[in-house]
């Protein structure tokens, strides 16, 4: 009994001799260290409360005085309704990295979420950049602008857009969103960092933070010293150390945008886009998230195997069979003709139709249920190889198209897509006057197409590829509408008059809106090029 109170006494004397003198001052240090870290804090927000406020686009837009200042804005704590930036990661690394980088990106995801927003931030980049040229990097022209726009608050963009100069600062190499923020929602200037290139190729390093904070400050300072109006900053409740921010510190109002409030805000209407989003590029065809690409990557090596077996189908049976069975693989066609039946001529019928993707002749086809010759402008040889109808390339030059077209009506009906490309949004591009000139009569074509995972389009891919991504798609959908027949035979309409009238009907049957932009448009904005296949064999 003895020995067992002599070894309490002991333990008991030396957990109070390293309480007396290691846990007792250790714990006062830390009460007094933390109620002056809440005397500050207090102090700091009691000072600043007039400045940072919680954002209501109501009272902001109320102000009369709001295009007399200078706006700064978190892009994506503020401007976009989704917390989330994989979704353009993702789409950075399958359009323009493919489908192994795509796969590497959603399972280092996992890990990006453990390591914190700055350094998660520079694993995406490192996965998504590392090794791609810089010089043919379209994707933040050509592909992010549809996406970034669709997830933009029409509530936040009335305040933008109300401002008298907008600088926009994203936590995003800037490569991804500068071309969004300027053409399209007019933003005057852009910070973002900036990503390392050697040889011409992406390293997967951004610049250090600090370096973007003072270039913005050095914008802000220019903005305060030119000009008497102040600065007015939107920003969202996620970044931590707004309270003690140089470049908010520098604002004389901060309003506070939470995560909530974001998500309630409505979607930007197409209608109110300070600049039509007509051309976009990429072949994914909705919003990339963890959850859409999982489901994107699992279906990819059934989607193959299903185009494949869908292209052997149309190809080795007759109309009467193989339209059947592909509708029971998931092929949606929607169809009608006029009380008017078209009838066959000696020379053949003039099918004029707007163009959604490479099928649209093969459409045209099972509808009528005959063999048709289609012209194009430009196509791939492997295309012309695969194609199960037959194929002509324009030459572009007028008189030569003009004979070899009448030739072949001649021998049997022609299918003409006068626009020249393909375009996915709900627009019509100029029509070439060059059928009109050709027969006395023609049937105009109204198409159109949706899908679900994939399009069936490319400017700057692999256009041989564009029939086996649509039908990769679970469930493609196809319209065409036979329209009642123009005539042409009056010699007081114009060619242009002719191909007008055409363009119109379509775009009236379909609710597309009629514009003057051509092919050439087109590869310029989404390639850089004038969109010319070589037809070297």
């Amino acid at each position: 009994m003895g020995k067992v109170f002599t070894m309490k006494f002991f333990f008991k004397s030396l957990f109070f001799f390293w309480y007396r003198f290691f846990f007792k001052p250790l714990k006062n240090f830390r009460r007094t260290n933390s109620s002056s870290y809440i005397t500050t804090t207090i102090a700091t927000t009691q000072s600043s409360f007039n400045k940072y406020r919680r954002f209501s686009s109501s009272s902001l837009l109320h102000r009369s005085d709001l295009g007399e200042h200078t706006l700064l804005f978190d892009v994506e704590g503020a401007l976009l309704r989704s917390s989330s930036v994989f979704p353009y990661f993702m789409l950075v690394a399958f359009e323009a990295g493919g489908l192994i980088r795509a796969i590497v990106l959603v399972l280092t995801y996992p890990f990006v979420c453990l390591v914190g927003e700055d350094l998660g931030m520079k694993i995406m980049v490192m996965v998504c950049f590392f090794g791609i040229k810089e010089k043919s990097f379209r994707v933040g022209r050509a592909v992010l602008p549809k996406f970034l726009l669709e997830d933009v608050g029409s509530e936040i963009f009335e305040v933008v857009n109300g401002a008298g100069k907008r600088v926009a600062l994203s936590k995003m190499p800037r490569v991804m969103v500068e071309s969004f923020l300027e053409e399209y929602l007019k933003v005057d200037v852009v910070v973002g960092r900036e990503i390392k290139v050697f040889c011409g190729y992406f390293l997967g390093f951004m610049e250090e933070r600090e370096k973007v904070d003072e270039h913005a400050l050095e914008l802000l300072q220019e903005e305060k010293g030119s000009s008497s109006s102040n600065v007015i900053a939107i920003s969202g409740f996620r970044n931590k150390d707004f309270l003690h921010h140089d470049i908010f510190s520098s604002c004389k109002e901060v309003y506070l945008v939470g995560d909530g409030e974001r998500k309630r805000w409505q979607k930007l209407s197409r209608n109110k886009y300070p600049k039509p989003l007509i051309f976009h590029d990429g072949r994914l065809a909705l919003t990339p998230t963890l959850s859409d690409s999982l489901a994107i990557l699992t279906w990819f090596p059934f989607a193959v195997l299903l185009a494949v077996i869908r292209i052997a189908t149309a190809l080795t049976l007759p109309f009467s069979i193989s339209t059947p069975l592909l509708t029971l693989t998931g092929l949606r066609v929607d169809s009608s003709l006029p009380s008017e039946e078209t009838k066959s001529k000696v020379n053949g019928n003039l099918y004029v139709c707007n163009h959604r993707t490479l099928l649209d002749p093969l459409y045209i086809s099972f509808l009528l249920k005959k063999k048709v010759v289609a012209v194009t402008y430009s196509l791939s040889r492997m295309s012309e190889i695969l194609a199960p109808i037959k194929t002509v390339r324009l030459t572009r030059k007028r008189e030569e198209d003009a004979r070899m077209m009448k030739e072949l009506l001649m021998e049997g009906d022609l299918v003409v897509c006068p626009e020249g490309t393909t375009c996915r949004e709900p627009y019509l591009l100029r029509f070439s006057p060059l059928f009109s000139e050709l027969c006395d009569e023609i049937s105009a074509v109204a198409i159109d197409s949706h899908v679900s995972m994939f399009h069936g389009t490319t400017a700057g891919g692999l256009k041989w590829m564009d029939p086996l991504f649509f039908l990769m798609n679970p469930f493609p959908y196809y319209s065409l509408h036979l329209l009642h027949n123009v005539t042409t035979a009056d010699s007081s309409s114009s060619r242009f008059v002719v191909a007008n009238q055409v363009q119109s009907q379509i775009g009236e049957a379909l609710g597309f809106q009629c514009t003057k932009l051509t092919r050439k448009d087109k590869y310029l904005v989404l390639a850089g090029n004038e969109g010319i296949v070589s037809s070297n064999k």
